[in-house]
């Protein structure tokens, strides 16, 4: 189901039922796309690449891709995010399982300086400094929205 929170993020799991009439759904429509994009195509002489405009998005594409190490690092940093929808997080984990084995000390530093690392924003870091210096910080006082201030409080407190 749709999460309440995260408009691009998953909520509860659908019932058995609900899943399997929703499933069935979305591969009669894909199926009846793909079944129009070939006969336009081989029927109607139609050119691919209009052809192709009938396919939903959930069709899946085959696609040769270059790219450096650095930047595949990056693209599965972004996509391994927790804020990430759970289905593109899936790929960052296959791709990460891939990368592991192909360059595993380049993958340990990732998981080290990147993957399991914090990046925080200069209000953050202006609330553990304060608190390192035995100030007292709470959320009125720290300038934070609340999501930064969880996230804040779930990272000092592990």
């Amino acid at each position: 189901a749709q999460s309440t929170s995260n408009r691009q993020g998953r909520g509860d799991a659908l019932t058995a039922a609900e899943a399997d009439e929703i499933l069935s759904g979305m591969s009669d429509a894909a199926r009846q796309a793909y079944d129009l994009y070939e006969r336009m195509m081989k029927e109607s002489g139609v050119a691919r690449e209009l052809a192709r405009m009938t396919l939903p998005a959930s069709i899946y594409t085959q696609w040769y891709w270059k790219i450096d190490l650095h930047n595949l690092l990056h693209f599965v940093a972004l996509r391994a995010d927790t804020h990430a929808q759970w289905e593109i997080r899936q790929y960052a984990q296959a791709i990460s399982d891939i990368i592991k084995v192909w360059v595993p000390a380049t993958y340990r530093a990732y998981e080290d300086y990147v993957l399991n690392s914090v990046s925080l924003s200069a209000a953050s870091a202006r609330c553990v400094r304060d608190m390192i210096h035995g100030q007292q910080v709470d959320f009125e006082s720290s300038g934070l929205s609340r999501r930064e201030w969880q996230e804040l409080m779930d990272f000092i407190d592990g």
